[in-house]
């Protein structure tokens, strides 16, 4: 069972994890918009978020892959309530 911090934007940060996580690719905000059903603008927001918290790594400039954090909280092998903002 996954435990969502209460940072977390439900379900869309899941799914935005999701996306990356099943893809196993290097993503832009707009194709995992695509595929998920929101703006890209709203995905660009939760990505800058999970990159502070450590649950997705901006490769470069607009595309984004899961980082072992972000499988791990997939997994639910992680509470993601005891993530702290990054440097």
């Amino acid at each position: 069972m996954r435990k969502p911090g209460n940072w977390m934007q439900l379900p869309t940060d899941e799914r935005i994890l999701e996306a990356l996580g099943d893809s196993k690719m290097i993503l832009s905000p707009a194709v995992i918009a695509k595929n998920i059903d929101r703006s890209r603008e709203e995905v660009t927001r939760r990505l800058a978020i999970l990159v502070d918290y450590g649950l997705v790594e901006r490769i470069e400039r607009g595309y984004y892959v899961i980082s072992e954090l972000g499988h791990q909280y997939l997994d639910g092998n992680l509470d993601a309530s005891d993530l702290d903002v990054r440097d």
